[in-house]
């Protein structure tokens, strides 16, 4: 009979990362959540023990490397593997570049790219002892087709994105996958962490979240559709596969609608 398979998730309290964590239940997978809000990680605890799945919750930070140690040993302890990595847990900002400070960056990229640095590391390590595994990164369309107004937030998703394409080679060979999600702004509570110069960007930046057609749920499905078939490169959003394909293969058109906003930024 085979093993039932477990998931870390990384800001898996809320939003994206607690529908990943009640999709994986669903799949049969036995789920830590990790995540810097204590009470709310044991509400999703709790909601999913009630749902008959096996699964835990451990207090991380993922600025710190040692939480993120203890959330992967606590893991191999109760269940005795890792089976997926998924490196959720993230910030949002936004304004004009010369308007972002030292301090902006450096928190945004310490969570952003630096916390998924981290996760995958320390996962990496565990899955080498046993043999197997699949590193989950969740990164953003912005790292991709990087809007004007969001200097910090797109390089920090640029940096998962050269990251996890990165680590897709070099863990091809210790049977360790890799898959890359960039998904478009949907309805969730990252708003709740933005760091924004002024009321009009925090307020631009809200209205992206809100006018979105998917949600967390429906994104979740297809990111664990990916994980299932260890596919690399996942773009939810439809509008958000064609703005990709028109930065490929007609690039000036693509720099031309971005010029546009970056002209109403401006105004």
């Amino acid at each position: 009979m085979a093993e039932t398979r477990t998931v870390l998730i990384t800001g898996g309290a809320s939003g994206l990362g607690l529908a990943l964590a009640r999709e994986a239940g669903a799949h049969g997978f036995r789920v830590a959540i990790a995540d810097i809000h204590e009470k709310r990680g044991e509400d999703a605890r709790q909601g999913l023990a009630e749902q008959g799945v096996d699964c835990m919750f451990t207090l991380c930070d993922v600025r710190r490397e040692k939480d993120l140690r203890n959330a992967v040993q606590r893991v191999a302890r109760r269940w005795g593997r890792l089976d997926v990595m998924i490196n959720n847990a993230g910030v949002a900002g936004a304004g004009l570049f010369e308007a972002l400070g030292d301090d902006d960056w450096q928190w945004l990229l310490d969570i952003n790219l630096m916390g998924v640095v981290r996760g995958s590391r320390l996962a990496i390590t565990e899955m080498k002892r046993q043999g197997f595994g699949q590193i989950v990164n969740i990164a953003s369309m912005a790292g991709l087709t990087p809007p004007p107004g969001m200097a910090s937030y797109n390089v920090a998703k640029a940096g998962v994105v050269s990251l996890s394409e990165t680590l897709r080679s070099e863990l091809a060979p210790l049977n360790i996958q890799v898959t890359l999600v960039c998904p478009s702004f949907f309805r969730t509570n990252l708003g709740e962490s933005l760091r924004a110069p002024d009321p009009v960007t925090r307020a631009r930046f809200e209205r992206l979240l809100e006018n979105n057609d998917m949600t967390a749920e429906e994104i979740s499905r297809v990111v664990w559709k990916a994980v299932q078939k260890k596919e690399f490169l996942v773009i939810p959003h439809r509008a958000a596969q064609k703005a990709w394909r028109q930065k490929r293969w007609f690039p000036e058109k693509f720099f031309e609608a971005m010029q546009a906003l970056g002209q109403k930024l401006r105004r």
